[in-house]
């Protein structure tokens, strides 16, 4: 098996066929559907690291910021075919590099158990678990 490559994506990386790919992999309908929402999106984005495998995209996380106190982790996805092999954690480890200082680091994702034990396992707590107490809001239209 080829080397794990995890590194800060270039502007014109990764290409529009190759993120749909992964997106779609991981079943990431809302983006899959309309292709060019996830471009603007990559393209909007503030950091976008990529895991490559000969070359190959099997992972990406990307961030939403203004780079000095809050930073939301909006994608981090992994190809089923790597999962569970690190390639989560070195994407988020490279993609929190780009943010020394930022205090706030907020990411919202689904409710699988899975997720949760990842997520805590890297220093992340559940905001109703949060100590002072927080409250989250979201409005999806």
């Amino acid at each position: 098996m080829s080397e794990l490559r995890v590194a800060v994506c270039t502007a014109d990386e990764p290409d529009r066929a190759e993120a749909l790919a992964l997106y779609s992999a991981v079943g990431w309908t809302a983006y899959t559907e309309s292709p060019e929402v996830l471009v603007r999106a990559l393209a909007g984005s503030h950091r976008v690291v990529a895991a490559r495998r000969g070359g190959r995209l099997v992972g990406l996380a990307r961030s939403v910021s203004d780079g000095t106190t809050v930073v939301y982790l909006q994608d981090v996805l992994v190809h089923p075919d790597e999962q569970r092999r690190g390639v989560g954690r070195l994407l988020l480890a490279e993609l929190l590099a780009g943010y020394p200082g930022v205090r706030q680091r907020v990411l919202l994702t689904d409710d699988e158990d899975r997720q949760r034990a990842f997520y805590e396992d890297l220093g992340f707590a559940e905001v109703h678990d949060h100590t002072p107490p927080l409250r989250s809001f979201v409005r999806f239209d």
